[in-house]
């Protein structure tokens, strides 16, 4: 994966929704991060077709949210990141510690560093001992590029998970695109139809409406994923947008689909990880959880492309 840190973006202090944001821009991408508000993304646009990639808050104003709040409770919008658990847990390394849902950092306000090519956000642990900085850069076609480190600033070690969250939004009839060896995929959550704890075919549900069923869904693909990509593909516009990730640094896959379960419109989050799956305390015990010592640090890197017609990724999952 080929990062371009010399392409240069316009960066911009702005307001959204009542809270201090800071937009990042080129001729092609506008992307926006609240930084107070667990460093959220809450937009990602393709402007050439005029596409808005992420769910929207149908609130007038957000307010920031409290340590340990209940993630479905706040607003259902943009781009989170779970970090250390997704589910509320404990961790085989510290018996005083409970980690809320969705993790710590989504919940809580992030530092933020501007400079001409890019936008760093941190934020510290309440429970364990870290420092997490995730930066985003505007590629130098239609890319965004997340480049992410953790370092275990305590005495003792810790184990973490970590997943993207991004709440993308179904507006019309959207394929999810996989590599053809994630045929099947395990359900853990089976919402009003599935079974969880079942492995299901992919083309069960790799097919998305806009239209609610008030239903929702989540799979994992069960191995380390190697080579970790995945998309969606308007079928209406051709609009596009691929996620892909080192398999050696993000080795788990996931994939969350919202028909009306938790809000009013229909969103797919597409979710690298590493972990499996949501809860640290399962990750320990199946040894996919990732760990720190003092003083050590681990980083990876997310990379997004964004189009319109038929990719190179597109056209081999359509032929695969």
């Amino acid at each position: 994966m080929n990062y371009d840190s010399d392409s240069h973006a316009t960066i911009i202090s702005s307001v959204y929704k009542g809270l201090a944001s800071i937009v990042l821009e080129n001729d092609r991408l506008r992307v926006e991060v609240v930084p107070s508000l667990g460093a959220k993304l809450v937009s990602l646009f393709y402007k050439p077709s005029g596409k808005e990639w992420l769910l929207s808050s149908t609130d007038t104003t957000l307010e920031a949210t409290e340590y340990g709040s209940d993630f479905t409770k706040a607003a259902l919008c943009g781009w989170d990141e779970c970090f250390p658990t997704i589910n509320p847990s404990g961790t085989a390394y510290q018996a005083d510690v409970h980690l809320p849902d969705h993790g710590e950092v989504w919940a809580l306000p992030w530092q933020s560093e501007t400079d001409v090519h890019g936008l760093s956000c941190s934020v510290k642990g309440v429970q364990l001992p870290y420092l997490l900085t995730r930066r985003l850069e505007l590629g130098p076609g239609s890319e965004l590029n997340l480049h992410y480190n953790v370092l275990n600033t305590g005495v003792s070690a810790f184990s973490f998970l970590w997943a993207m969250h991004p709440l993308f939004a179904v507006t019309e009839e959207t394929a999810i695109l996989l590599p053809s060896k994630m045929e099947k995929m395990v359900c853990v959550y089976g919402g009003q139809s599935l079974e969880e704890g079942v492995e299901y075919q992919s083309s069960l549900f790799n097919k998305l409406s806009p239209l609610e069923k008030g239903d929702g869904l989540k799979f994992y693909y069960s191995e380390p994923v190697g080579g970790n990509w995945s998309g969606l593909y308007g079928e209406e516009t051709g609009n596009y947008i691929t996620v892909s990730a080192s398999g050696t640094e993000v080795p788990q896959f996931g994939v969350w689909i919202d028909s009306g379960l938790l809000g009013n419109h229909v969103a797919v989050a597409l979710e690298p990880g590493i972990g499996y799956y949501d809860s640290l305390a399962r990750a320990e015990s199946n040894g996919s959880a990732l760990k720190l010592e003092p003083g050590e640090a681990f980083s990876w890197s997310i990379c997004l492309s964004l189009g319109q017609g038929i990719s190179r990724c597109q056209t081999q999952t359509i032929s695969s």
